[in-house]
């Protein structure tokens, strides 16, 4: 309300001190309805655009869709993906349990939980340029 008279008293004195017609201010909501709504693709910047990007061409660049799961067994282990030779890992040993137990999967071989013996195994991974 206070936004539209501080308006209304700004058009009608710019029209009387110069005697010319004042074109209204545009409104976000005015523009956004003619050129209608932009599309994520056509506002994303930066990190998201290129995540965006790669979905079009079928990859997923930072493992955000959902991972197969393995069993965790020394043959088939949980596959980490990871940029350097190492990376942290929490592996929640039992489905309702509260604590996590955090340990450092190196590159090489298969690693193992020091609580329920599930096997992990650091895989290298290139970022989307």
């Amino acid at each position: 309300m206070a936004g539209r008279l501080l308006h209304r008293a700004w058009t009608t004195t710019l029209r009387i001190r110069s005697n010319v017609a004042v074109r209204p201010i545009h409104r976000a909501a005015a523009l956004a309805s003619e050129r209608g709504i932009p599309t994520d693709e056509e506002q994303a910047t930066g990190l998201e655009r290129r995540i965006l990007m790669a979905f079009k061409e079928g990859k997923d660049p930072y493992s955000i869709l959902n991972h197969t799961y393995y069993p965790g067994t020394k043959e088939d282990p949980q596959i980490v993906p990871c940029t350097g030779t190492k990376r942290l890992v929490g592996c929640i040993c039992e489905e309702d349990n509260t604590a996590i137990v955090w340990f450092w999967v190196h590159e090489g071989t298969p690693q193992r939980c020091p609580s329920c013996g599930t096997h992990y195994k650091l895989m290298q991974q290139d970022l989307p340029l």
